[in-house]
Parts: structure tokens; sequence; C-alpha cells
């Protein structure tokens, strides 16, 4: 954890529109802090893999077709905070996307004796995240991100983190798609800004930035939330 020592269990929440970075950057700080990456899909599927009562919940739901509900996914979060793993802090990917939800987290985390040390706003600049999310792709075998022109592995096909030589690309990585994500990003999660600036917790960093640096900056902020 190069030396980083965290006294209480830490909450950080990652904002920022599709393909800003959150997930490679949360993975980095995961590696530095000792923090557990939570993304909203991936607690969906091993709640519903385990078979937890929160996790059934949610299959239903989803085997009928429908979303999950808001309170489904605080009680899968619930659990999972409640984990050995996340003892040391975890860092939220994906949740919360409204008020709402923010208001939901802000319940249960009272709940349970925590706080959000720091909500970090990955900002960018829209016109830009075109070219970013149209060439990127990302190991099959570990997740690793990379991109056609700002982070290509140092083997072509290779990837640098797991040795894996099978990539993929989302399918819905188009122009179009990605306007429209970013059009519901900023009416539905942006307001997620102003909400935990008023709580004082709010931090950002350009995001448009080179990667290392990116990742300096964010392990200053959460060294200085903690």
């Amino acid at each position: 954890m190069d030396g980083d020592v965290i006294t209480r269990p830490a909450v950080l929440i990652l904002l920022g529109p599709p393909g800003a970075g959150k997930g490679t950057q949360a993975r980095r700080l995961e590696e530095k802090f000792g923090l557990i990456q939570l993304s909203t899909g991936d607690l969906l599927r091993a709640a519903v893999a385990g078979g937890t009562p929160a996790g059934k919940d949610a299959k239903a739901v989803m085997d009928a077709g429908g979303l999950v509900s808001d309170e489904i996914v605080i009680a899968i979060l619930r659990d999972r905070l409640g984990e050995d793993d996340c003892l040391q802090g975890v860092i939220l990917d994906g949740f919360p996307r409204t008020t709402v939800q923010a208001e939901a987290l802000d319940i249960l985390l009272d709940e349970t004796g925590q706080r959000i040390n720091a909500a970090i706003s990955m900002d960018v600049d829209d016109a830009a995240m075109v070219e970013r999310i149209s060439g990127r792709y990302t190991c099959a075998g570990c997740g690793e991100g990379y991109h056609d022109s700002f982070k290509q592995p140092d083997v072509a096909g290779t990837c640098d983190n797991c040795g894996g030589t099978e990539m993929k690309r989302r399918a819905d990585d188009t122009a179009e798609t990605v306007a429209s994500r970013l059009e519901a990003y900023h009416a539905q999660t942006a307001p997620l800004v102003s909400y935990y600036q008023t709580k004082g917790v709010l931090a950002s960093v350009d995001a448009m930035g080179a990667i290392d640096e990116i990742t300096v900056a964010l392990g200053d902020i959460v060294t200085n939330s903690l």
C-alpha cells in the first residue's frame, strides 16, 4: 500500500461520465490504499450468483425484464460492506447515480457508522470523449483497459497486467451511443456534483490529462480525505 495507512473504513465515490477512466483509476487506488472497488454491476452479479436474499430479489426482477430498484441495490451494498475485505474501505464506482440514491446511501452509512470521505468528480470535455471511448478496449481476462491512441499494451495484443491475449470492445462504443450516454449522465448523475459540494466532500480532477498524472492527483485527494 506504499505506506499509506487507513485508520477507519473509508468510503470514496468516483463520479464521471462513461469513458472518464473511473475503472482504471479505481483499480490503481485499490492497489495503493488497499481499498475494494465496488461497481453496481459486479455487486448485482455476485449477489445473484451467491443466492443472497437481496440477490434472489434482484434475480426475480431481472428475470422479469425489470430494473432493479434502489432498495434492492442498497440491500446488496449493505451486505457487501459487512464483509471482512471491506474493513479497510471501499471505492464506489457507478453508484450512486442519482440524488435519490445518494440520500439512500447516506442513510445506509449512518446505520453502519461510516461516512463519505470524498466524492471525486472526474471532469472531462464532452467533445473529446467520442475519440476516447470509440478507441477503447479491454482485456477479456482481467478487465485492464487500453486505447488505440492513448494506452496500448507494451506488447501488441498481450495484456500488460495478466498476459492475456484476448481483447474485447463494447459494441455500443459509437459516436451516437456515446452522445446519448453523456446526455443521460448530465441529466441524471451530474447533479450529484452539487449534492456532494453542499456536503463539503466534493473534490475534482481533470480527467483529460495523462493517466499517471490523474492517478497522482487522485492519490493526493484520497490521502487528504482519510
